[in-house]
């Protein structure tokens, strides 16, 4: 039986749980390792966020948190797609993708760090055309800015 998780809003006491899953997806790239100071900083960061606008949502899969989902509807801005180690590769984010799709329907905004070139290439895939790149204040990393609008195409590489 193959069954999908299930896309659905976060809840608050899945807050801490949701952080877990972002650091694991987050240093699956490569770009930061596990610590107890970036946990903490993620665990301060979810409800805040929250609290600033973001429509949260969780792929829950039997129980288990499986991804996060961050928009920030007003902005057209998905700021944070993160996908659990263990259920990448399995189609999700194409699923996450469409589902924010849904939810802003004619354009779309995200950034994503330079280093990560497996989420920049698979978000050009999907559409997504970059804007520009620039040094995050905050922590100093290029960022690549990506748009996507309905009806637009990618210009082939």
């Amino acid at each position: 039986m193959d069954h999908q998780p299930v896309i659905r809003p976060a809840r608050a006491d899945e807050y801490n749980a949701v952080a877990r899953l972002w650091m694991a997806s987050w240093c699956s790239t490569g770009l930061d390792v596990p610590s107890e100071k970036l946990l903490a900083a993620l665990q301060e960061r979810v409800p805040r966020e929250v609290h600033n606008g973001w429509s949260l949502y969780v792929a829950d899969d039997g129980g288990q948190l499986v991804a996060m989902l961050a928009i920030n509807i007003p902005q057209l801005y998905l700021d944070q797609l993160m996908i659990a180690p263990s259920h990448q590769g399995r189609s999700l984010g194409r699923r996450l993708l469409a589902f924010t799709r849904e939810l802003l329907p004619d354009e779309v905004w995200l950034r994503c760090a330079e280093g990560n070139a497996k989420a920049w290439r698979w978000y050009e895939r999907e559409g997504f055309v970059l804007e520009k790149a620039e040094a995050d204040p905050v922590h100093g990393r290029i960022m690549k800015y990506y748009r996507w609008k309905r009806g637009r195409q990618a210009a082939a590489p």
